[in-house]
């Protein structure tokens, strides 16, 4: 079966899928189609991400389904609300000439009650995630008896979010006849006691390995301290120009620092993490699909579902803990046959994790050095002919006649001044900065270093903030307590006057310190370093330069009705 119209599928399937660009089939699709079309036993499928997992378990069962009935007779179980809309949203567009057949998503986060009067329509067809169907069940609002097939998609995910006690309670619901397809990265132990327990002798397929994302995708990392890390990746990404890519971070704190950061530094960049509402991360979304933002700070669970073809690169901010996440985050890039890249940014102490990862999956990771000023604007200038020699139509019309006469400059006087009138922003920003210093791997992993860090990420020093809260009640002056800080010679640290009782947030105080340090003489923004929000009172790092700007402003401003006041911290 190498053509979609060598199948057996019905003619409206083969229209709607050809209309989006369906024509060969990939290799799940080819080995599961013709067995769910031809056989009742159960399946479990091994496949990564992205291998067009959807299509080949639900065009087969489209083409079975009796479309008379007014009963569920499919259901797909998967782990989050992105994908539970993904898979919904491309069922429809498979039976989008299927007039009789009616698809319903239901999933935390959106309202249960709107989800309840959508079942009222009798879909045959229900796509959730394992909370909320749970909670569909005890309000009787679903009635599995009439299913036919079951999909658990991603079971691996499922069950290492902890759904086990969930999925087991929703197949108890289902009638012993159903047949039962599971899809899965990898075949865990758990994985593999649900297959023991609610399949029935069961045929595998297996595509590919978990080494198989090697083939074009470019793997290479960097050695960056904790305090280096957010600078690290800026060159990182400047010197990647015209790039579109997922950054993923550990923890949902981490995830917004990184994507303030980005936002603050001019990037076209947000955040995506399980603090966001479901109307936040739908719009999140649409702007990174319709390439409104061409970087997205994510989490790995809430970028499950977050199905995109053309991503350059990834970025690995922090290393997961378990090396085949590793190797998931990667294989987001380098789909539909296109090169990718894989970028992981590590501190010193990391270095047993990494050569976990690379022992396990067998992946040539090769250690590269953060660029410098000048590696950044050379990478720059190939960028802007890059995108300058793209096919782009013509979005406006004008007269020859306006273009002034160039004859005095040659070809390289006229591209020159181009390329400083394009880049002066990124020159001036590297012009005085100093290379990164070059960090060693150490030999072995400072447990106490990655512990700090870690809590550190997850906000649990909460009782060193508030030693340091109280400390520095005692001193009028904003005083910090405890060990003294390592400064960084570029930035000024500064108290200020408001804290978390007047409902300050970071994303407040990035907009107070852009205001107040904005004087209209340069558009060159000032660089932000930690900001601490403690009860009553805050401390925030800017860049030395622009001290004068905010001392002199930010007096004037308000919060809420409130004054604001800072000054330099000792």
């Amino acid at each position: 079966m190498n053509l979609f119209t060598e199948t057996n599928l019905s003619p409206d399937i083969l229209k709607a899928i050809g209309e989006l660009g369906y024509e060969s089939p990939t290799e799940i699709q080819k080995q599961t189609i013709p067995f769910i079309l031809s056989d009742i036993r159960d399946l479990i499928a091994l496949a990564q991400t992205g291998t067009g997992k959807t299509a080949a378990f639900s065009l087969p069962i489209l083409d079975m389904i009796d479309d008379t009935s007014r009963k569920i007779q499919f259901l797909v179980l998967c782990p989050t609300r992105e994908l539970c809309l993904q898979i919904t949203k491309d069922i429809k567009n498979y039976s989008k000439y299927m007039k009789d057949i009616k698809t319903t998503a239901v999933y935390g986060g959106s309202s249960i009650m709107e989800q309840i009067r959508s079942l009222k329509d009798k879909p045959q067809i229900i796509v959730g995630t394992p909370g909320r169907v749970i909670d569909l069940i005890n309000r009787k609002a679903l009635d599995f008896s009439a299913i036919h097939w079951l999909v658990l998609d991603e079971a691996d995910e499922m069950l290492s979010m902890g759904f086990k006690d969930e999925l087991e309670t929703i197949l108890s619901e289902t009638p012993e006849t159903k047949q039962t397809f599971l899809f899965s990265a990898t075949m865990s132990k758990e994985v593999e006691r649900i297959s023991k327990n609610y399949l029935t002798k069961p045929h595998r397929i297996s595509v590919g390995s978990i080494n198989e994302v090697k083939k074009n995708i470019k793997h290479e990392y960097y050695v960056a301290g904790y305090r280096q890390k957010k600078e690290a990746l800026k060159r990182l990404i400047d010197s990647n120009p015209n790039q579109y890519s997922i950054i993923f971070c550990r923890t949902r704190m981490e995830t917004q620092e990184v994507a303030d950061f980005l936002m603050q530094n001019g990037y076209a960049a947000d955040a995506l993490h399980g603090d966001l509402s479901q109307a936040q991360r739908d719009t999140v979304m649409k702007k990174f699909r319709l390439k409104n933002i061409d970087i997205l700070v994510a989490t790995d669970v809430a970028a499950r579902g977050l199905d995109v073809n053309s991503l350059t690169h990834v970025i690995h901010y922090s290393l997961p803990d378990d090396p085949e996440v590793f190797v998931h985050r990667s294989g987001r890039t380098g789909r539909a046959g296109k090169d990718g890249v894989s970028i992981t940014l590590i501190k010193p102490e990391e270095s047993r994790k990494l050569k976990q990862i690379k022992s396990v999956t067998k992946i040539e990771i090769a250690e590269a050095k953060i660029p410098t000023g000048e590696e950044v604007i050379k990478a720059q200038v190939g960028g802007v002919f890059e995108s300058l020699f793209e096919v782009h139509e013509d979005f406006f019309e004008f007269d020859d006649a306006l273009i002034p006469d160039l004859s005095a400059f040659t070809k390289e006087e006229l591209v020159h001044k181009l390329l400083q009138f394009q880049l002066k922003d990124l020159a001036l920003y590297y012009k005085d900065r100093h290379d990164l210093v070059e960090q060693k791997l150490n030999s072995r992993d400072d447990d106490r270093g990655s512990r700090r860090d870690r809590d550190r990420d997850r906000g649990r020093d909460r009782d060193r903030g508030e030693r340091g809260e109280r400390s520095d009640r005692s001193r009028d002056r904003g005083e910090r307590g405890g060990k003294p800080r390592r400064k960084d010679e570029n930035m000024v640290r500064f108290f200020f006057n408001l804290g978390k009782k007047d409902q300050l947030k970071k994303l407040d105080v990035l907009d107070i310190i852009n205001k107040a340090t904005s004087n209209g003489k340069s558009k060159k923004r000032a660089e932000i370093g930690d900001i601490e929000i403690l009860e009553k009172f805050s401390f925030f790092e800017v860049e030395k330069s622009f001290k004068g700007d905010l001392l002199s402003n930010i007096s004037s401003m308000k919060f809420r009705g409130k004054d604001m006041r800072a000054e330099e911290a000792n």
